[in-house]
C-alpha cells in the first residue's frame, strides 16, 4: 500500500484519534507492522500526524478529548463527574476527564488530565449493553444515570447536588448489572432523599 493511501484513509475517517492497531487495520493486511510504524513516524516528522502517546496518534491539535480518553485504555467509557457535571447532578467544575475502565490511573496528555477509575470486569464488559452507555461517533459515554451509579459503586458516601436531574426509572433499570446488594441499599437511600426533598 502506498504511503499516501494510509494517510488518505486516516483523513477520510471521522475519527480524530487513532491507535497503531486501528492504523494497521486501514492497510491491506499485507503490510508489515514495522513498515506501518515507519510510515507513521514519517507522517509525524512531516507534521501530518501528531503523536499523543506511544501507539496513539491524532490528525491535528483539534482532536476530540473524549475520543482520546477512550483510546488510552480499552474497554472504557466517559463517566463519573464528567457526565454528572454536564447533566447538572453535581455543580462543581472538574477540569479532568473521568473515565471508567479496568484500572485506576491518572494520565496527562498536553494540558488535559485523564482520571481512570477501576470498575469491576463484569460491569465494564457490559459497555455494549444498551442501557446506560451511549456510543457517540468514536467514543462511548455514560448516561447521567449510569454515571451516578458508577459513582455510588465506588463511593460509600457521596454528596450529589441535584438528584432531580436523574431519570430514576432508568437508574433502577441499570442498577442490577452491578450485582451489589450494599450498593442497591445506598441507591434506595438516595432515592428516598430525592423523594423527600423534591
Amino acid at each position: 500500500m502506498a504511503k499516501i493511501d494510509i494517510m488518505n484513509s486516516i483523513l477520510r475517517s471521522k475519527q480524530t484519534v487513532f491507535t497503531f492497531k486501528e492504523v494497521n487495520l486501514l492497510t491491506d493486511g499485507k503490510t508489515s507492522p514495522a513498515l506501518i510504524y515507519r510510515r507513521i513516524s514519517y507522517y509525524i516528522k512531516k507534521g501530518a500526524l501528531i503523536s499523543l502517546r506511544r501507539g496513539v496518534y491524532a490528525k491535528d491539535k483539534n482532536y476530540d478529548k473524549f475520543e482520546l480518553g477512550n483510546k488510552i485504555f480499552t474497554p472504557s467509557y466517559i463517566s463519573f463527574e464528567t457526565v454528572l457535571a454536564k447533566a447538572g447532578v453535581v455543580f462543581q467544575f472538574y477540569g479532568q476527564i473521568f473515565v471508567a475502565t479496568y484500572l485506576t490511573r491518572e494520565v496527562k496528555i498536553g494540558d488535559q488530565l485523564y482520571s481512570y477509575k477501576k470498575i469491576k470486569n463484569q460491569v465494564l464488559e457490559r459497555t455494549g449493553h444498551p442501557t446506560g452507555i451511549e456510543h457517540r461517533g468514536s467514543y462511548s459515554i455514560a448516561t447521567p444515570e449510569r454515571a451516578f451509579l458508577d459513582v455510588v459503586y465506588l463511593s460509600k458516601d457521596y454528596h450529589f447536588d441535584n438528584l432531580s436531574a436523574l431519570n430514576w426509572e432508568k437508574v433502577f433499570e441499570i442498577l442490577p448489572i452491578y450485582e451489589n446488594k450494599q450498593m442497591e441499599e445506598r441507591v434506595k437511600k438516595y432515592y428516598e432523599y430525592y423523594r423527600e426533598n423534591r
